[in-house]
């Protein structure tokens, strides 16, 4: 898909650290989705703007761009969300990884197709965060992978939510 011009430098302006998160443009409440994009697999989570609290929702496993595209519209039709937030990868020293590409991409197509305003947060380490916590909740091995990306998603959007609160003070 092309994008409105502009719109990339958006999205590249729009990355969220862990520290900080802009909160122009945002509404003070409504639904947000999470997205931990992985070429098999996408976790979902979903979160409310106004209680900062994010959960784990599914996973959409599948490789086609089309048919990812067809479960998050599902998902955006059932859920009604104003804000998309995806992670975006990167080293632990900062550097772009090879994934953060396709999740810009990603990104990009989002709001392009859902016309949603879309943010990139920083999701360094949060696939292993995600599987920390699911270790200490009991949850190993197989039972672990089925819902670690959602769970990652999950941080994500815990850590977009906490950087917006640092911003706001609220």
């Amino acid at each position: 898909m092309i994008a409105p011009s502009g719109l990339r430098t958006e999205l590249q302006e729009g990355i969220v650290s862990r520290a900080t998160v802009s909160t122009e443009l945002l509404p003070s409440s409504g639904t947000v989705l999470s997205f931990d994009f992985g070429e098999k697999r996408v976790g979902v989570a979903v979160g409310e703007l106004s209680l900062g609290m994010a959960h784990p929702l599914e996973t959409i496993r599948t490789g086609s761009d089309a048919e990812r595209l067809v479960a998050v519209e599902r998902l955006v039709s059932e859920w009604r969300p104003v804000l998309l937030v995806v992670g975006l990868p990167s080293h632990l020293d900062g550097t772009e990884h090879k994934q953060s590409a396709r999740c810009r991409q990603f990104a990009q197509d989002l709001q392009v197709r859902f016309g949603i305003a879309t943010r990139l947060v920083d999701e360094r380490l949060t696939s292993h965060s995600a599987s920390l916590a699911l270790a200490e909740a009991g949850i190993r091995g197989r039972r672990q992978k089925q819902m670690l990306d959602q769970v990652a998603a999950q941080h994500i959007l815990n850590a977009f939510f906490a950087g917006r609160h640092d911003a706001t003070g609220r």
